[in-house]
């Protein structure tokens, strides 16, 4: 409780127990380490898939104040996948985020990410679901 104005300072009436509700940060280094181990195991089990999670857009920030500023959106827009050559599907299963919400409003946008969904697509390596069939645009 903050105390205002200009009053006199009240004396402590605790409760018997007031010392068991007191939150304490004993257990920092801890939970730090918890953490650590954590990222590490799931980069072990989401291997060799990204960590970061699905490939999102770059987009500005709305507003004068912050529309300098790129940020990662929420997902690729349909123009977007259609330019890079790719379908909707198939990009929520290679790991690209998608939105059909959003528009694309100025050409620098798309292209710019066009160019990201291009270069994410000649990076990507698609191993076959089953060994001995691959599909066509699964590595070998």
């Amino acid at each position: 409780m903050v105390l205002k104005h200009n009053n006199q300072l009240p004396n402590q009436h605790f409760r018997k127990q007031w010392d068991r509700r007191v939150k304490t940060w004993f257990d920092q280094a801890g939970r730090k380490k918890s953490r650590r181990i954590a990222r590490v195991q799931k980069a072990g089990r989401i291997a060799p898939r990204p960590i970061d999670g699905l490939l999102r857009p770059a987009v500005r920030c709305p507003t004068v104040r912050y529309n300098m500023k790129l940020r990662a959106g929420r997902g690729f827009t349909l123009e977007e996948l259609k330019e890079a050559g790719i379908r909707r599907k198939e990009a929520r299963s290679i790991g690209i985020a998608v939105d059909h919400r959003r528009r694309n409003r100025s050409n620098e946008s798309l292209e710019l990410n066009v160019q990201r969904l291009k270069a994410y697509k000649a990076k990507l390596i698609v191993f076959p679901r089953k060994a001995g069939k691959p599909k066509k645009g699964d590595s070998e």
